[in-house]
């Protein structure tokens, strides 16, 4: 059917983004996710993305446009000549990271595209806010977190409607909306399809008739230290193995032995995967160790994969981690820097099966009521089913417990009720480790 007469009917997105398939990345996964998720939901998608000489991937019901430059003069004065002429009723969602829009991170022209310019009031999904700022910095990091905040200030001014990973960056971007602009919590799913396959091989040739201890990440310098040091100690007590997959993994695994001599010999790096290796390796895992220094939050995609895949998971409790967490059981706490309560919370999955098994159906069963794509694809199309009068001062989230004299009239009636948590907002603002 013909693109231009079948939107008379259905909803045609605009999706601008700093990256997509096949270039890496986080936010590049999510927005396929979320393309080919609304597209299956019978709307029209089309997706902006820089083209970085690459050929991006086929998906059904999605037209991928690539962009002359990184949204420089030439891709802005594209992008405003195709969306003043692209049929109605159509959304423009933005999916924005400061630094995914070129430039260094410092785009204030893209920002100031989207205030002033842009021919459509604009939906963005904040996935991460600014740079931050403190007075310890170089004159250099300074300035971009100068920078980077005055264009956060543009993009949510602009914005018709926001949406933000984390609870965490809704005090700061509410100040810069305008009044009445409704805010919403909107989790990161899972990028990982459950694919499992065949990881018996994996077992064998890493735990070695022992348990295997994962990780799954990039191995950052911020996750690093406390990482390996919760993985020493659980060498020093037990015979497990220990499994780290993710990009980084293998030279960040090359460093930690020579530091951490008793891992020798029990670590194994995989390094970069597809994600249907991803699945495999995190299906071969006893328990998933998955610490952040401000805590985890939705907005983790490794956690969300390991919830997703029903894996036990040890990670932290921080000061940007939401109430769900640790209402929910589904996942065992440490304080955020405590390698050794990291450790002994591992330990105690390992030495008792039994609640490893409650942890991991836990697991499972709050990725499927919160997290999983349909409630962003729910959330997306069907807003006004989320954010009532009393969500537009970004108080509250779609998973926050309605009151009772609106009820009738809120939140997301598709997941079942139960473990409902008091997610307020947070009043920090950080950048992603």
């Amino acid at each position: 059917m013909d693109r231009q007469v079948d939107s008379q009917t259905r909803t045609h997105w605009h999706i601008v983004t700093g990256e997509y398939p096949p270039q890496p990345g986080g936010v590049s996964d999510y927005t396929r996710l979320v393309a080919s998720g609304l597209a299956a939901a019978g709307d029209l998608v089309d997706v902006w993305t820089p083209s970085d000489d690459q050929v991006h991937e086929e998906q059904r019901g999605v037209v991928v446009h690539a962009l002359p430059d990184r949204y420089g003069p030439r891709s802005l004065t594209a992008l405003t000549r195709r969306l003043r002429t692209a049929p109605r009723p159509r959304r423009v969602l933005v999916q924005y990271v400061p630094h995914a829009f070129g430039w260094k991170g410092a785009n204030v022209a893209f920002s100031a595209w989207l205030r002033a310019l842009a021919p459509e009031p604009t939906w963005v999904m904040f996935h991460e806010v600014a740079y931050p700022r403190s007075h310890d910095q170089t004159w250099r990091r300074r300035a971009l977190g100068y920078v980077t905040h005055g264009m956060a200030a543009l993009v949510a001014g602009a914005a018709e409607r926001v949406f933000v990973s984390t609870p965490a960056w809704t005090a700061q971007v509410r100040q810069w909306c305008r009044p009445g602009t409704p805010i919403t919590w909107l989790p990161v799913p899972s990028a990982v399809p459950v694919r499992t396959g065949n990881h018996a091989e994996i077992q064998r040739a890493v735990g070695q008739g022992r348990p295997i201890v994962g990780h799954f990440g990039t191995c950052g310098a911020l996750i690093t230290p406390g990482l390996f040091d919760a993985l020493h100690q659980i060498a020093q007590r037990t015979e497990a193995r220990f499994l780290l997959f993710g990009r980084g993994t293998d030279l960040a695994a090359s460093r930690a032995v020579r530091e951490w001599p008793a891992l020798a010999g029990r670590l194994v790096a995989a390094g970069t995967l597809t994600p249907a290796e991803i699945s495999r390796h995190l299906a071969a895992c006893d328990v998933m160790l998955q610490p952040f220094p401000d805590g985890v939050t939705g907005r983790r995609t490794s956690v969300m994969a390991a919830l997703a895949h029903g894996r036990p998971v040890v990670t932290t409790a921080g000061r940007l981690t939401e109430p769900l967490w640790q209402t929910s059981q589904a996942v065992r706490l440490a304080p955020a820097g405590d390698a050794s309560a990291l450790a002994a919370e591992v330990i105690t999955l390992l030495d008792d099966p039994a609640e490893a098994r409650r942890v991991a159906r836990d697991a499972r069963a709050t990725y499927e009521q919160w997290f999983d794509l349909r409630h962003t694809i729910a959330a997306l199309r069907a807003p006004e089913q989320m954010l009532t009068a009393q969500h537009t001062t970004a108080d509250h989230s779609p998973l926050d417990p309605v009151p009772a004299a609106t009820s009738n009239t809120a939140a997301v009636e598709t997941r079942p009720a139960g473990r409902r948590s008091q997610i307020s907002s947070c009043l920090y603002l950080s950048h992603r480790s």
